[in-house]
């Protein structure tokens, strides 16, 4: 519980200062949404498959790159 909150206090502040930690969330925030747009697609070409592929491995970079900054944080 503690580490929650200090987490929520840590990405609050990187939220107010980091332009970067930003466009990070922002970036993963767009990738999920297309993610979430092929999903409704019943029926994928093979072109469409792979570039859900290829955005949900984008949204791990980003995911990844987003976590190490609140850890090099504390």
């Amino acid at each position: 519980m503690i580490e929650e909150e200090f987490n929520e206090a840590v990405i609050k502040k990187l939220r107010a200062e980091s332009i970067e930690f930003r466009k990070l969330e922002e970036e993963h925030r767009k990738l999920d949404e297309r993610v979430e747009e092929i999903d409704k697609i019943k029926f994928l070409s093979t072109e469409v498959d792979l570039e859900r592929k290829h955005l949900q491995k984008e949204k791990l970079v980003k995911k990844d790159q987003i976590a190490q900054m609140i850890r090099n944080f504390k």
